[in-house]
């Protein structure tokens, strides 16, 4: 469902969702689980369902990293890269 037909709303994407998350990460460098999934719900209409397969796209794009002892996603790219 990565790719957006005619029927989806461009705001209530994946895509849209990996934004707003990597936007918010590069801010911080690394934030907490359940804070960026609280973002992403005040941020996207739907953004609780689309949280995971976003960050799950952002991770197989090598943007991210998950911390397990903290339960934290930390950005690893250079800022020039986005």
């Amino acid at each position: 469902m990565l790719r957006p037909t005619k029927h989806s709303h461009p705001d209530r994407t994946v895509i849209n969702v990996a934004m707003v998350v990597l936007v918010r990460l590069k801010d911080l460098r690394i934030a907490n689980y359940s804070d960026l999934l609280s973002y992403a719900k005040k941020s996207v209409i739907g953004g609780d369902v689309l949280f995971l397969p976003a960050l799950n796209f952002l991770f197989l794009m090598g943007l991210i990293e998950y911390r397990q002892k903290t339960d934290s996603i930390e950005y690893t790219k250079n800022n020039e890269t986005i």
